[in-house]
């Protein structure tokens, strides 16, 4: 299984940052954070990079479950939701799939949490 959920859309770029919060939220999803890579990168070394984000995705129900399973999850949470525009033009959305991150913790308790979230982003992804 991959470690993320994969989707070129049919949108532009700055059409893909606005409907991925949206969908998110269908899902009861909230983005807590956003990291400007291209404009990080282009800051901190100078280069150039195609336009890319990077969505800290988090739903405070799931997020409350794997507190309560796991004390140290928080280095594995928000869920990284990324939007990127390729140098040919398509557009891309990935998000990470929470079965592939949460085998490293060795938790099975997370395991019936991780398998919510994973359906969750996967219906997000399927819809844009």
């Amino acid at each position: 299984m991959s470690y993320n959920f994969t989707k070129v859309v049919s949108m532009s770029y700055e059409e893909a940052l606005e409907k991925v919060p949206a969908e998110l939220g269908k899902e009861g999803f909230g983005v807590l954070t956003e990291v400007d890579v291209t404009g990080t990168l282009k800051k901190k070394l100078g280069v150039d990079f195609r336009r890319y984000r990077i969505l800290g995705a988090c739903n405070p129900a799931f997020a409350h479950k794997a507190f309560q399973a796991e004390g140290r999850i928080g280095v594995l949470l928000p869920c990284g939701v990324a939007v990127q525009e390729w140098e040919d033009g398509r557009v891309e959305v990935s998000a990470v799939n929470p079965m592939e991150t949460m085998k490293a913790v060795g938790n099975p308790n997370l395991e019936p949490i991780a398998r919510e979230v994973s359906a969750c982003l996967q219906a997000v992804i399927a819809r844009l």
